[in-house]
């Protein structure tokens, strides 16, 4: 039980936060439930698609294959599952009228599958683990949703610049998780370096991004009282 709570707890704390900084028109949380239940329910086909993925590799040498196995095997089909779940949730949903949801929904999906992922390892890994995952992998998959979710409010806002931003919504997180990945994987003892300055520029860029659209709802909301 403690594992549990430990697990589950970093996940609740941003779920939380990013949902209370939605202070124009909060999300319904039977749609919250459902995007959080989305990210849990696309864990068994990304493990699926993983383990085909790394029977394919195609690259011998230790840093390729960490290359391959953090860009492709995890970032590309990790973020691609959320994307997806993201697009068919909420894109032709009457609820998803802001900006700003699209970060909520994304980070919902991110973090639902983060909880999966954590329970996961944490099973096999212990305390340890869990601590070590709740300042560093559960935060990245929030942050990593918040960008996706950063253009895609854009993308749904804006028709003229849609297509673009959809594209980023997608391989702006895909690239973030890569490097992420390949950090941790490479073995290469620079960038285990600069891995954490690269958590904090992921964070400090996260809280910018929700400040950013958090406050354009803020404004809409004083404009529609005057």
């Amino acid at each position: 039980m403690t594992l549990l709570i430990v697990s589950l707890a970093p996940v609740f704390i941003i779920l939380f936060y990013i949902y209370f900084r939605d202070k124009y028109e909060r999300e319904p949380l039977g749609l919250l439930i459902r995007a959080l239940l989305a990210g849990v329910i696309i864990v068994m086909p990304v493990i699926f698609v993983e383990k085909f993925l790394l029977v394919l590799n195609p690259f011998q040498g230790k840093i390729s294959s960490a290359g391959y196995n953090a860009f492709v095997v995890a970032g590309f089909t990790e973020e691609f599952f959320k994307f997806a779940a993201l697009y068919l949730l909420i894109w032709r949903n009457p609820e998803f009228n802001e900006k700003f949801d699209g970060i909520v929904y994304a980070v919902f999906i991110s973090l639902g599958f983060a909880a999966m992922e954590n329970i996961l390892y944490v099973s096999e890994g212990g305390i340890h683990v869990a601590v070590t995952r709740a300042i560093t992998a559960v935060p990245a998959h929030a942050l990593f949703g918040v960008r996706m979710g950063y253009f895609f409010g854009i993308a749904h806002m804006y028709p003229e610049i849609r297509s673009r931003y959809l594209r980023l919504s997608f391989l702006e997180p895909f690239i973030l998780h890569g490097i992420y990945d390949f950090m941790l994987m490479s073995g290469i003892h620079l960038l285990l370096l600069l891995f954490v300055p690269y958590l904090i520029y992921l964070y400090i860029n996260g809280f910018k991004k929700i400040k950013e659209l958090s406050d354009s709802s803020i404004y809409r909301e004083d404009e529609q009282e005057e």
